[in-house]
């Protein structure tokens, strides 16, 4: 990747304000509606609140997922194919529901209020799930499967609402809190994005250490317990910093402002378009303050929803479905650009949703004794966890700086170089998987076990790429957003996890309907050892070698547009 990738956005920002300024100069207010005194509202003061929260909705959510696959094969009596597909597609609409929660954030409640009432319905899912793991001992001999298998999904499914309102919404509320006009807080944002991914992990160290030895050993109900209390304190301690937070006001739904792009365009389609693009219609936008994008030539067709048509009259009259700004239609050729980067993304999850369901069915089917200890195939995750937790800090510390004073970039290296590092690192990890079963399969065969723990580099080299990519994803949808659609960008770029988890469920299916036909056991049966799960996992880094000369390729026409659009 060349030198001239850093990605600038296509819009006219304030100057830097005085670092001696007593108030924000970003729009954002305090809770009393009032302009943001820098001194007593956001930074790190209010951030500690916003990244408590996100702890406690990560012991929760992986308190459920790092287990899942064994509870529903378990406890519900599910295959292993079954399993995989559900686990994979339950945490799909965990990252599907966040276009809900950002719909209502940038929409309606603003930021705050749609955490406030997500979390709200999060704990109610939370509850249910766990009056669900105690129904075989409430009911006794009663008890009905069916009647459990409901609970426990209903259960699941609210924490999946739930979690629609908290992905897209924390993480923008947290970066909200720095002024991007001071360039001390500017720079002081970037590290906000790796911290918050790293208290994301300490939450999930937990939950794949005590909560998963308490579920093995204790119970489902215990093991359900724990993390909900650990959610009913997050609301209690997100609602104690309301005071520090400083909030944005509400802007309109960009959904909507996109639609009235493609409507108005659709109707204007005959109109010839100017040779001069001032004769476009453009004012000024009361949803950016004082920011005002840049025309730019690509997707042309677009530029149709800007035309004065001549009969319209007062510009001031038109309906927003026939007229639109400049400014509006250049937000619709924003997501339009940002998109090839958004779909080379899909595959990446694909990959690391393997950590929640195959790596821990081929964990099940190896010798998991480890000296005196038992080790539960799904902490075996905890490697995922403590590579993040070490390549964040190391990240963010030493290699950055020293990329800084090798390209002079603010961030070291570029957005773009840092998702396509964590690309090629999912294609090793897989590669690794692969090796490794073969191997497994290999001793399988003459009757020896093999160690759980030759499955730790995988977890690790994973874990080592999603702190390149999972965190690069967040910061470049947030970055390359405009203010009135910051929500929507954070969960754009939460939504590639929903992708590739339901691209997972749809590929396993696939293998299992194409390679079980006619009697035979195919790659993934309830018997690994009958199996060929390595051929699954050669499959998964082939399609990942693809996906990544295709973002290199994309990456590199997005920065050509982004530097010839900013430059025009």
């Amino acid at each position: 990747m060349d030198a001239q990738d850093e990605e600038r956005p296509l819009i006219h920002h304030l100057p830097p304000q005085d670092e001696s300024s007593e108030f924000s100069r970003d729009g954002t207010v305090d809770i009393n509606n009032q302009p943001a005194l820098k001194q007593s509202t956001g930074n790190w003061r209010a951030c500690f609140f916003i990244l408590g929260v996100e702890f406690s909705e990560c012991v929760a959510f992986f308190g459920i997922a790092k287990n899942l696959v064994t509870y529903l094969t378990g406890a519900l009596h599910e295959s292993n194919v079954d399993a995989a597909t559900t686990v994979s597609t339950w945490i799909g609409s965990s990252f599907f529901t966040p276009l809900i929660g950002a719909f209502f954030a940038d929409t309606f409640w603003g930021r705050y209020w749609t955490v406030l009432i997500f979390l709200s319905v999060y704990v109610t899912g939370m509850l249910t799930l766990t009056v669900s793991a105690c129904l075989p001992l409430l009911m006794g001999s009663s008890y009905d499967r069916g009647v459990h298998r409901v609970t426990a999904y209903l259960g699941l499914y609210l924490v999946a609402l739930g979690n629609g309102g908290i992905k897209p919404c924390v993480a923008a509320l947290g970066a909200d809190q720095f002024d991007a006009t001071d360039p001390v807080e500017r720079v002081t944002k970037g590290s906000f994005f790796n911290w918050y991914y790293w208290s994301i992990n300490i939450g999930s160290l937990l939950s794949a250490t005590v909560l998963v030895w308490v579920q093995d050993n204790i119970g489902w109900g215990v093991g359900l317990a724990i993390p909900t209390v650990f959610m009913m304190s997050g609301l209690s301690v997100f609602i104690a910093g309301r005071k520090v937070y400083r909030y944005h006001k509400v802007g309109g739904s960009p959904l909507t402002r996109v639609s009235q792009v493609v409507v108005a365009a659709l109707r204007n389609y005959h109109l010839m378009l100017p040779e001069d693009c001032s004769a476009l219609h453009e004012v000024p936008s009361p949803n950016e303050g004082n920011c005002k994008i840049q025309h730019t030539n690509q997707f042309r067709f677009f530029d149709k929803a800007a035309i004065v048509a001549p009969y319209s009259g007062d510009k001031g009259a038109m309906s927003p479905w026939r007229l639109c700004t400049v400014s509006q239609v250049e937000e619709l050729k924003m997501l339009l650009r940002m998109f090839p980067v958004w779909a080379s993304m899909v595959l990446f999850f694909a990959v690391t949703a393997q950590m929640s369901s195959t790596f821990i069915e081929q964990g099940a089917a190896m010798d998991n004794r480890v000296g005196p200890f038992t080790v539960p195939p799904a902490s075996l995750t905890t490697f995922d966890i403590i590579s993040v937790m070490v390549c964040i800090p190391i990240y963010d510390a030493v290699l950055v700086p020293l990329a800084r004073r090798a390209t002079g970039k603010e961030r070291g290296l570029s957005q773009l170089q840092r998702l396509g590092v964590g690309l090629a690192l999912s294609v090793v990890g897989m590669v690794y998987a692969a090796l490794l079963e073969a191997r497994r399969l290999a001793l399988a065969r003459t009757g020896t076990p093999m160690s759980i723990m030759w499955q730790a580099p995988a977890f690790a080299v994973l874990g080592a790429g999603e702190v390149f990519t999972a965190i690069g994803i967040l910061e470049f949808f947030y970055d390359q957003s405009l203010g009135g659609m910051k929500s929507l960008g954070t969960a754009l770029a939460q939504l590639p996890v929903a992708a590739g988890n339901y691209l997972n469920s749809v590929v396993l299916g696939a293998i299992a309907a194409l390679t079980a036909r006619g009697g035979k056991p195919g790659w993934i049966p309830d018997d690994l050892n009958e199996g060929h799960l390595d051929y699954f996992f050669w499959l998964m880094a082939a399609l990942g070698v693809v996906n990544l000369l295709h973002f290199v390729y994309c990456s590199m026409r997005y920065r050509g547009s982004s530097n010839n659009n900013t430059a025009s």
